[in-house]
């Protein structure tokens, strides 16, 4: 049965627990191709720019206390892709597979179709990364591809998972 957490808007305090949360995936994980972990400032400033780029970006939380987080943003640059957006999902270890990161994924969903987005795609580090994968497919995403021995990390190289879901109406109707 799935953990019961509370979602909410992340906001500016969040900063401290999702940095601590997102250090060891950078430290001892392959999610991630970082590999020095952001700091608190840094971390403030990317969810800064997601915000004023008219993202979302939300919290788990149990207890009270920050344990997921979830985001998208701008899968690419360039203005054709205004309507697509890229997601990042984080859970506390210790506290996978316990359904967080499927309540976070699916409410990312829903607030960027809200928010007029039509495609999703996720970029998941490590074709080795099954829970990732899986809680996509789960949320209605569809593999398609994988880009092989694209990262260095850990002294071996990574895959990098591609794969994606449409939001709202998709390709269905012409942008609005």
């Amino acid at each position: 049965m799935p953990t019961p957490v509370t979602l909410r808007p992340c906001a500016d305090g969040d900063i401290p627990a999702i940095t601590a949360i997102y250090a060891p995936e950078v430290l001892h994980g392959t999610a991630s191709f970082e590999t020095e972990p952001p700091d608190e400032a840094e971390m403030r400033a990317r969810r800064a720019r997601l915000l004023e780029g008219g993202y979302p970006y939300i919290v788990a939380e149990l207890a009270g206390e920050v344990v997921g987080y979830a985001y998208a943003g701008a899968y690419r640059l360039r203005p054709a892709y205004g309507a697509t957006v890229e997601n990042s999902i984080y859970v506390k270890a210790g506290l996978h597979g316990r359904g967080i990161g499927r309540t976070l994924l699916r409410a990312l969903v829903d607030e960027s179709a809200a928010r007029g987005y039509r495609q999703m795609v996720a970029v998941i580090g490590d074709s080795a990364n099954t829970g990732s994968i899986g809680v996509h497919a789960a949320c209605g995403f569809e593999m398609v591809g994988t880009l092989r021995s694209v990262g260095w990390k850990f002294g071996r190289w990574l895959d990098t998972v591609l794969m994606q879901r449409a939001l709202g109406p998709g390709d269905t109707t012409p942008r609005g």
